[in-house]
């Protein structure tokens, strides 16, 4: 489980979202629509953002150690559980 993904998810979610919205603001597109379609796009890339994210946080972080995280058995691991 990577918690730390969870956590940018919902920041990468909000900027993707408000970057898109202002982008179509900016160009003068205003409506619903562009505010639908930003909030569409957030959703849908806020979780492969925040992966992503996470990982490399994770790969330059020389505290790191990703040999100690033992393979997780279930889908919902138990709380005191390493990172993975």
């Amino acid at each position: 489980m990577d918690r730390l993904s969870i956590i940018l998810t919902l920041m990468t979610g909000a900027v993707i979202t408000g970057g898109l919205v202002i982008l179509f603001f900016t160009f003068g597109w205003y409506g619903w629509l562009p505010i639908a379609i930003g909030a569409v796009a957030g959703i849908v890339l806020s979780w492969p953002a925040g992966y992503v994210i996470s990982r490399r946080i994770k790969r330059t972080d020389p505290q790191w150690d990703e040999s100690r995280v033992e393979r997780v058995e279930s889908t919902v691991p138990k709380p005191d559980a390493p990172e993975v």
